[in-house]
């Protein structure tokens, strides 16, 4: 078998499949410990550099396992993982491939899994491994609109195009630190409406319509609503949406296996009373209500169809040692006991997002690679350093 080109949704697909391949990443040993491809099933995976392959290109041959054995290269950009790929093929390995764009592919990959296909409407949950997060599409009629999207323009515009609607709005639950927000790009190219709340988006620097608490901001008659939860906390204006009384998108607020972190504007103590309250307030709601977290912590997150997606109820359950706390005091100690430092570059993610600063494609990549840090707790602690 010639070498071959693979695109990052058929990785994903190999490994949502459990294939059996060993993932070869050629990126030196910083880069791959910093972000690595994981997905909703282990991976027997290989970490060599593509320059021991250039230096002691005997000693890592050796490494290798058998010549028949199905191996799936990657690396920073494509070009090394190729070079790699040649080496092993004039050593006799019969199956490899390498991951086309590199990492970054990866990275942005989107994968979009049907939550609701009745009713009149659908609704999407885009999974990005790569980072850990989700956004989401709802489609009625002829018209989408989009909640928290990414950066990866080309795949909501396909996507769209693909389901016979044009996106006509897009919606932000808080001012992202993690990753670059797409809404705005989207809507200045689409004209599509984008909303906001001005608690944190007071000093953006581009056209919104502020949301207010209790707002329908849906599609019309007849369509499903779209309320306006306003739940401040994680950021003095996250929102959530509450989609046809049954589908809460919680953005960083509420997570399947965690809540949000009160910290990344730098005031833990001012927000946490604030993040307190509004937890309780959601007790009040139907356990019935499925959850639609904006991050995942990891895979283990996923049901049995590979969305991230649960009912109140079950995640109260499940996170009671969170929800039982009776008081700011406690709940104040529970955050800072189960926090880590927030990485350096959320900062400027957040004036990026805002519009206030801007960078190119190239640093735009580098800022929007690597996993979340939104959640507080007890594994986000442990994995500090």
């Amino acid at each position: 078998m010639a070498i071959f080109k693979f695109e990052a949704d058929k990785l994903y697909r190999w490994v949502a499949d459990q294939a059996d391949f060993v993932l070869l990443d050629v990126r030196n040993s910083k880069d791959f410990g910093r972000f690595k491809v994981e997905g909703p099933h282990p991976i027997t995976m290989l970490n060599v550099s593509y320059f021991d392959f250039m230096e002691i290109e005997d000693q890592c041959i050796a490494r290798m396992p058998a010549k028949d054995q199905a191996i799936r290269i990657v690396c920073a950009k494509e070009g090394s993982a190729q070079f790699v790929a040649e080496i092993l093929e004039k050593h006799g390995f019969t199956d490899v491939g390498y991951l086309a764009g590199g990492i970054k592919s990866w990275g942005n990959l989107l994968v979009p899994t049907l939550l609701h296909g009745d009713d009149g409407y659908q609704l999407y949950q885009f999974i990005r491994p790569g980072k850990g997060s989700c956004s989401y599409g709802l489609i009625y009629q002829n018209s989408m609109m989009l909640f928290d999207p990414t950066r990866n323009l080309d795949f909501y515009l396909d996507f769209a195009r693909d389901q016979g609607c044009t996106i006509t709005a897009t919606a932000e639950t808080h001012l992202q630190a993690d990753y670059i927000a797409g809404s705005r790009m989207i809507a200045e190219q689409t004209g599509a409406s984008l909303y906001a709340n001005k608690d944190d988006f007071s000093g953006a620097q581009f056209e919104y319509v502020a949301v207010a608490d209790k707002q329908d901001i849906g599609f019309g008659d007849g369509a499903p609503q779209v309320t306006v939860v306003c739940s401040p906390g994680h950021t003095p204006g996250s929102t959530m949406y509450l989609i046809d009384e049954r589908y809460l998108i919680t953005g960083d607020i509420i997570f399947i296996k965690s809540i949000g972190r009160p910290d990344l504007g730098g005031m833990v103590d001012e927000w946490s009373d604030t993040l307190f309250e509004t937890i309780r307030n959601i007790g009040d709601y139907d356990g019935s209500i499925i959850i639609l977290p904006g991050h995942f912590i990891g895979w283990d997150e996923a049901n049995e169809q590979l969305s991230f997606a649960d009912s109140l109820e079950n995640i109260r359950r499940a996170n009671q040692s969170i929800y039982q706390i009776d008081n700011g005091e406690d709940f104040l100690a529970f955050i800072k006991q189960n926090m880590r430092e927030q990485p350096p570059e959320y900062a400027k993610i957040r004036r990026v997002n805002a519009n206030i600063e801007q960078v190119d494609d190239e640093e735009a990549e580098i800022l929007d690679l690597g996993k979340n840090e939104c959640a507080a707790s007890a594994y986000a602690a442990q994995q500090a350093a």
